[in-house]
């Protein structure tokens, strides 16, 4: 897994690629993840680089596998993905590939189009069926003379018109059949008496149930309609109007026997529809079962073959245009495994001459690698989202693994949430290699991810909810309570101890609500409880107060204790980048600033507990009061905690106000020393000049280096001098900045460690508030209904408990450890300016195949 604590140690490495064998070396390389490319050719343009075509090609395919995608899941036939992934296809292979997919894509485009235009026949024909069986019944027709609408009147009774009119006009008569959509039905029908100003009659009837539209396959409910017209120009109006309201229109017989010859011809067309379609569809199954056996792998092929390409791409050439050159950063401990790369693609491409490697010097700042594994993934994440690692420097992930679910738990402290917590999590952990659960939907994948950390803070929640004794708002008594009440009655001591005493008696027992236990009583209180709070204080009507008293002192020290850690971490940092003066000139101070206010604070909640016990508690000094006067220094005597505190507090406030000025101006006072005598003394020590200059502070240190760290380094040769300007200005403003916040900031974050106390404080009482307004009123009814009330309420209280307690304050907990995380101890000595390692990883792109292409 490599070092958690810091970074691995990267290096730049050269790539000589002959040009037949640098697909096959790549691809060898991205099957194993090994390096980083840097691109050398950022000055060109992706359209004018030499592989553009082949990555056109991969593009190609691509769409081509889409379209199969596509396809195949119309057909619902299910796409196997396999559990290994293919390698990249060899380059003899993808003109052969390519040459498949094109010509099973044609041949589908081809089977797909006669289908749909099968299918299409198919539908106009049913949909003529059913205009011939509606419009059946609309007109009655003579089987001899021309037709005579059931409206007309008799024209034999008609004085108006003589029958030889009639007959002219007969003659003339025309009609139109069709289907409509059922909206547009009533509107179509007032176009047409408006257009044609009486002369035609409309007659519709709905469909029993909907038909498929053959243009655009929506299934609908339809009209068939009749048109009667006389007359060529109201003809032309008609089918204009049937035209713009996207009537289908179908010829529509004269005679019986016309509509007879017709119904059975349809009858026959159809039939032989169904079973030219069908062959249709079976075929394009097994045209389509058989490609979808080698969608996956040809998928992921196409896939790793264009991010070769694309890693060609950011390669150069050198002079002969034979062979490529590619930088790429990669860590030390790999350099082998990347010669085997390697000597493996130039192996399987057959060349004579091999592809190899050389580590060349960089002035550039390496990206940051952390290894880490599907435990140490999820905290690795959380510092990762504050900002990736400075290159070398420590990493806070391999602290956080025991501070984040510890800091949660001592604000989310209870035993039964933490133990439903933990069974959650363990749930996810055992079940971790179902499918499902990898690809559901993002919030549950969210916990998925994260249920590492969901087990460590269950499991720590439920050590908290133990020290707090405290389990669904309910006190435990496992070991039996420390105090005894029967000690505090009065018939139990003799007259001299009941004089100098508050004990009870039946008078004090029956007069007064409130009783209390006085702990300096003999045989009143027996010790302390062996595991966290007393259960006595459960009942106790002062609990609220005690209980604040113990977590605010409690995170006041886990505040200080966890800022103090990340000062020291600051420590290795600068031992590591060999800047031996920033401990001295900047931690220090930090430490003495921190250890001598704040520590010292610390310091006296611990001898309050120790020295004063329950005889003398009465008489013990207020903490707080004794912290302001060690900043007002009060004219009278307070008592104080312990002889000659006076002395101690005033010399731990001269070390702090020493300190500061220590902090402002140490670091940049020493780094003008150097920097003056080197430039005016000409000093030369060791005879070693700088060859690079990565920022003012190492120009300042050039002098001090070989001071502190001998000749061990930099032997071979010497360094050139070089005069680089020195801004003091800036190093001063930019301590001056980091200290004010500093200083500051001591005060602010030990205050926003009380977070710990109130998070903590109002998860105890919404738990307490649920279980009385609850739990307690049903377990308080009556035996004949208690059983029915007591399911539904036992079953509120636990959905209650998961959205409230669970979630809701689960995650402002988790919010806020992240916060004090980030804020409080991490800007203590984590830069997090540097950018993360990004390998060249074929690996990861089989996973992208359900997202990408189904």
């Amino acid at each position: 897994m490599g070092s958690l604590f810091r970074s691995e140690t990267m290096c730049l490495a050269q790539l000589f690629l002959q040009s037949g064998t640098a697909y096959e070396c790549l691809s060898a390389l991205g099957e194993k993840g090994l390096v980083q490319f840097r691109d050398l050719n950022q000055n060109v343009s992706s359209f004018q680089r030499k592989f553009v075509g082949e990555v056109k090609r991969c593009e190609e395919l691509e769409r081509i596998l889409a379209y199969l995608v596509q396809e195949i899941n119309r057909a619902d036939i299910p796409l196997p993905e396999g559990e290994t992934s293919p390698p990249a296809p060899p380059l003899k292979q993808v003109l052969e590939m390519q040459e498949q997919l094109q010509k099973l894509e044609a041949e589908l485009r081809e089977v797909t189009k006669n289908k749909e235009r099968l299918r299409k026949n198919l539908l106009e024909l049913t949909e003529y069926t059913h205009v011939l069986r509606v419009s059946k019944a609309f007109v009655r027709r003579d089987m001899q003379f021309e037709p005579t609408y059931e409206e007309f009147p008799s024209l034999e009774n008609d004085s108006l018109l003589d029958y030889s009119c009639m007959q002219r006009l007969g003659a003339k008569l025309g009609f139109v059949s069709g289907l409509i959509n059922q909206g547009k039905a009533e509107a179509f029908g007032k176009t047409l008496w408006r257009a044609c100003r009486g002369h035609s009659i409309v007659t519709h009837a709905e469909l029993e149930g909907p038909l498929e539209d053959p243009e655009t396959g929506e299934v609908i409910k339809w009209y068939v309609f009749l048109i009667s017209f006389w007359g060529e120009q109201i003809g032309h109006k008609v089918k204009k109007i049937c035209d713009c309201y996207h009537c289908h229109v179908y010829p529509y017989p004269n005679t019986a026997e016309e509509r007879r010859e017709i119904q059975e011809g349809l009858n026959t067309r159809i039939q032989d529809l169904y079973t030219v379609l069908h062959k249709t569809e079976d075929y394009l199954r097994q045209v389509l079962c058989k490609a979808a056996e080698s969608v996956y792998s040809r998928v992921i092929q196409v896939k790793k073959m264009k991010a070769i390409y694309h890693m060609l791409n950011m390669c150069s050439f050198d002079v002969t245009n034979k062979c490529l050159i590619a930088e790429v950063w990669c860590p030390e401990a790999d350099l082998h495994e990347l010669r085997l790369a390697l000597e493996e693609g130039s192996r399987q491409s057959g060349a004579s001459i091999p592809s190899f490697m050389n580590t060349i010097p960089t002035k550039e700042t390496p990206p940051t690698l952390i290894r880490t594994n599907k435990f140490t993934e999820g905290f690795q994440n959380i510092v990762d989202a504050y900002g990736v690692g400075s290159y070398r420097e420590v990493n806070p992930a391999l602290f956080t693994i025991i501070t984040f679910p510890f800091l949660f738990a001592v604000m989310f402290g209870d035993l039964g949430h933490g133990f439903v917590m933990f069974l959650f999590a363990l749930l996810l952990v055992l079940n971790e290699d179902h499918p499902r659960l990898s690809q559901s939907q993002e919030i549950v994948r969210m916990f998925f991810n994260g249920r590492y950390i969901l087990l460590l803070m269950g499991l720590f929640s439920v050590y908290t909810g133990l020290i707090y004794n405290d389990c669904f708002s309910k006190s435990l008594n496992l070991f039996g309570s420390g105090w005894n009440v029967s000690a505090m009655y009065s018939s139990g001591h003799s007259p001299a101890e009941q004089r100098k005493m508050m004990l009870w008696n039946d008078s004090v027992i029956r007069h007064n609500r409130v009783l209390q236990l006085d702990p300096s009583v003999p045989g009143v209180f027996r010790g302390p409880y062996p595991l966290g709070i007393d259960p006595i204080w459960n009942l106790a009507t002062n609990r609220l107060t005690f209980l604040n008293s113990f977590k605010m002192k409690m995170s006041v020290i886990l505040g200080i204790i966890h800022m103090t850690f990340g000062v020291i971490l600051g420590i290795f940092n600068h031992l590591h980048f060999r800047k031996k003066f920033n401990i001295y000139l900047v931690s220090i101070p930090e430490l003495l600033f921190m250890l001598c206010i704040f520590g010292y604070l610390v310091f006296m909640i611990f001898y309050k507990w120790l020295v004063y016990s329950a005889e003398t508690s009465r008489v013990a000094p207020s903490i707080l009061i004794e912290f302001i006067n060690m900043f007002l220094f009060p004219a009278s005597d307070t008592g104080g905690l312990y002889p000659g505190q006076e002395h101690v507090q005033r010399l731990l406030l001269v070390i702090t106000a020493l300190s500061v000025p220590v902090l402002f101006l140490g670091k940049p006072l020493f780094l003008l020393w150097l920097h003056r005598g080197r430039s005016c003394f000409g000093v030369s020590r060791s005879g070693y000049t700088l060859v690079r200059k990565d920022s003012e502070e190492e120009v300042s240190l050039l002098g001090s280096q070989d001071i502190e760290e001998g000749n061990n380094q930099m032997e071979d040769g010497c360094r050139e001098v070089t005069c680089e300007e020195f801004n003091f200005g800036e190093i001063l403003m930019t301590q001056v900045i980091h200290s004010i916040e500093y200083c500051l900031g001591c005060i602010s974050n030990t205050a926003s460690y009380l977070r710990l106390w109130a998070l903590s404080l109002a998860h105890a009482q919404l738990s307490d508030v649920l279980w009385a307004m609850l739990m307690r009123v049903g377990l308080r009814v009556d035996t004949t209904y208690g059983v029915l009330l007591l399911l539904p309420v036992i079953a509120l209280f636990a959905v209650l408990t998961i959205f409230i307690l669970l979630i809701m304050e689960g995650l402002s907990a988790f919010l806020h450890a992240i916060r004090l995380h980030w804020v409080e101890f991490q800007n203590k000595f984590y830069v997090g300016a540097g950018t993360k390692f990004v390998p060249f990883s074929l690996r990861l792109l089989s996973s992208k195949f359900s997202d990408d292409m189904a």
